[in-house]
């Protein structure tokens, strides 16, 4: 390629699809959980991600993006042989609606090949293909909806519960739907003819919620939550399958401690979802202007 020949291929659109999983205070893999860390991922928890965005050249390296994604989120308690989230027994699955810009910085080169030394046979087909990768990182905003599953086998909301006693006296305030995220990540593609690309892209967002699962801090008495918010409330706040190994200190573990110190249900990291996806992107080439036909009289 050229050294300006970029300046003519600066407007893409692109669709991906692929897998999201989400990093929180629910699920995990079969251990203590690793501080959000992508090595707790439960891949059985794995669930559709897609996206389509579009992309603008500043410059032969540096891109600007914005993207739409929806991704389906989900963390269960009951998955993980972790003896202490196992017996918790909560769960949650959300949809995610997100709406991110980014910028681009990465790396872009052409194979080209001819008829020199009598290689074109072999190489010519590479003389338009780039191969591109690139780190990103940027803002976006989403929403999310956490629903759990209760005791009848039936997906409910868990915001209107106020599961951790949101709006009653000592309890936390109540939580957004919409929430900031910082996604980072980077992908890969193949761009062919100068117009069609295939990739792979992985991103990861750092929310500015902890919320996503409806679990952030401890438990709320059941019997101020049944009498304020019903029954339901109360059960989905605490579905823990009771009391573990009585030699243990989580012995009673949804329970108030003996100072009054109510249990600890989650914690206050922030949470976290990624998406793994194959990408197909179409480029726009710039349309050289035509030129005017003057009149010699």
């Amino acid at each position: 390629m050229r050294p300006n020949e970029w300046k003519k291929y600066k407007r893409e659109v692109f669709f991906t699809m692929g897998t999201s999983n989400f990093l929180g205070d629910l699920g995990g893999r079969n251990k203590q959980g690793t501080d959000y860390s992508p090595a707790d991922i439960n891949f059985n928890q794995s669930r559709a991600a897609i996206g389509f965005g579009a992309r603008y050249k500043l410059a032969r390296a540096v891109n600007v993006a914005a993207k739409f994604s929806y991704l389906n989120v989900r963390g269960d308690d009951s998955k993980t042989q972790d003896i202490y989230r196992n017996n918790r027994n909560l769960n949650f699955k959300s949809n995610v609606f997100e709406m991110s810009t980014r910028i681009e910085f990465g790396y872009q080169s052409t194979k080209r090949g001819g008829s020199k030394y009598g290689i074109k046979r072999n190489y010519g087909r590479m003389k338009n293909i780039t191969h591109n990768l690139y780190g990103f990182v940027g803002v976006g905003a989403f929403y999310y909806n956490p629903k759990g599953l209760n005791a009848q086998g039936t997906w409910v909301a868990l915001k209107p519960l106020h599961t951790e006693g949101q709006g009653l006296d000592g309890g936390p305030k109540q939580y957004s739907h919409f929430s900031l995220c910082i996604p980072m990540g980077g992908y890969y593609k193949l761009t062919i003819n100068k117009i069609w690309s295939l990739g792979v892209e992985f991103s990861f967002r750092k929310t500015l919620t902890d919320y996503m699962d409806d679990v952030s801090g401890t438990y709320y008495d059941p019997n101020k939550l049944a009498a304020a918010y019903g029954p339901m409330s109360a059960q989905m706040s605490d579905p823990s399958k009771g009391r573990l190994d009585p030699n243990s200190p989580f012995y009673s573990a949804t329970l108030p401690g003996g100072d009054g110190q109510s249990a600890q249900r989650g914690d206050r990291q922030k949470d976290s979802y990624m998406s793994l996806e194959v990408s197909v992107s179409y480029i726009f080439k710039k349309q050289r202007r035509s030129a005017r036909l003057r009149s010699k009289f």
